[in-house]
């Protein structure tokens, strides 16, 4: 058969509708403990993930650090919690999902606890709780595994954006730590968390359990095999920018309320609350989204989108309508996050366990470089506007990538996918 035949046959095999999901089947298969535990371990595991940047106000003011300082104390988890991840993702073949998200939540709980009892005293302290907390965010690597081996891939792009919207817990951040910090002082915050930190752990450990599937143990070697992917990098990519965005948003809110529009700590957590509950609650939203229309059609909308709205966010000359382009920008974000896990388990199958590994650390690293840019765009020329806007200069460039590999993504391996691509 001609190669141009064979071309319009799989993309007639790829318009063709899909077995589409329904909510019920969540009921019939797969096994819902897990994926609700996974989704409490996230939700915790991010909610002190970001701990720092609901807080970074209040730590700011009392260590006098400069916004530069205020933005790489933000940033510092996402990169830690970046390369954590790739350990986490081969613990995870190698010991299980289970047993690695409880040796992870054990680290997070004594690093919390330490700084509870010790408190932070200068920058260097805020940094080095920074480090510990990354492995609060490389959690990531551990809950959608666990909680996607257990459902067939017509489900993974809601399976995994309902494990994945534990990322909720940065809005839980927003609204009650800076709360919580006027009324008992900010390193009290610290205790405070330890008692979802438990019980969760209590609970995980209860009622989570192992997929039965047969997972080969990857090392090293693996990842450096996978990364001579192209479309290993694609996905690190896309990655970056939407996962980036929504979490290096959710960092640096508070700091830039407080900065841009003189606001209080409590407040300005209510408005980024308000911004970021849309890019939490949004990524199971995108993943059956595109579990319907296809990965690549949904993030085109979500990268235009996010694109638009920083600038509206950079330009804005009142609150309202800057929260508006946060809102926005956010809800793209936390959608795209869903399209991308979409389309990752259609593509990489088999070594899903490393590209979540992988994956997770370009967004991870794309957290750190929208908090960090922003915090030295404030330093260096008094405005949040070049961090911003280069963000958004980033969105552009994911949406040529998207139009440079959707032909070859449909015709090859998305030919022969049981979801639409």
């Amino acid at each position: 058969m001609a190669g141009s035949e064979l071309a319009r046959l799989r993309l007639v095999r790829w318009e063709q509708p899909s077995s589409l999901m329904k909510f019920s089947d969540l009921k019939t298969c797969g096994h819902w403990p897990t994926l609700l535990t996974a989704f409490l371990y996230f939700d915790v595991s991010f909610m002190v993930w970001t701990i720092l940047g609901a807080l970074g106000a209040q730590i700011g003011s009392t260590l006098h650090l400069t916004p530069e300082q205020k933005g790489l104390m933000v940033a510092v988890p996402y990169l830690s919690g970046a390369f954590i991840r790739i350990l986490l993702g081969m613990l995870v073949d190698r010991i299980g999902a289970k047993n690695t998200g409880i040796i992870a939540q054990l680290i997070v709980i004594a690093g919390m606890t330490t700084a509870w009892l010790t408190g932070l005293h200068q920058f260097s302290h805020t940094l080095m709780l920074g480090l510990v907390l990354g492995v609060a965010g490389a959690s990531f690597a551990v809950a959608l595994p666990q909680a996607g081996r257990w459902y067939p891939p017509n489900m993974q792009g809601l399976v995994l954006g309902l494990a994945g919207a534990g990322n909720v817990g940065v809005v839980i951040d927003a609204i009650l730590a800076p709360r919580l910090a006027a009324a008992y002082g900010w390193n009290a915050v610290f205790g405070l968390a330890l008692i979802p930190l438990l019980l969760v752990l209590v609970v995980y450990m209860i009622f989570s359990k192992e997929a039965v599937v047969k997972v080969k143990k990857k090392t090293p070697k693996d990842y450096v095999n996978l990364l001579k992917e192209k479309d290993a990098h694609w996905f690190c990519f896309f990655y970056t920018i939407s996962f980036g965005g929504f979490s290096g948003l959710a960092a640096s809110l508070i700091i830039y309320f407080t900065s841009e529009f003189h606001l209080t700590p409590v407040a300005a957590g209510s408005w980024a609350a308000f911004c970021t509950l849309v890019g939490a609650l949004g990524r199971p939203v995108g993943g059956a989204l595109a579990d319907r229309l296809g990965g690549i059609r949904a993030l085109h909308v979500f990268f235009i989108v996010a694109a638009l709205s920083l600038v509206l966010a950079a330009y804005a000359g009142s609150l309202p309508l800057c929260a508006t382009g946060f809102f926005l920008a956010s809800g793209a974000f936390g959608m795209a996050n869903g399209s991308v896990f979409q389309l990752l388990p259609q593509r990489f199958a088999k070594d899903i366990g490393v590209m979540t590994g992988l994956v997770g650390c370009g967004g991870g690293l794309g957290g750190f470089l929208l908090a960090s840019s922003l915090g030295y765009s404030k330093g260096l020329t008094g405005t949040y506007h070049v961090g911003l806007l280069a963000f958004a200069a980033l969105c552009i460039l994911a949406l040529i990538g998207l139009n440079l590999v959707k032909l070859r993504w449909r015709t090859t391996w998305g030919a022969m996918a049981e979801a639409r691509i």
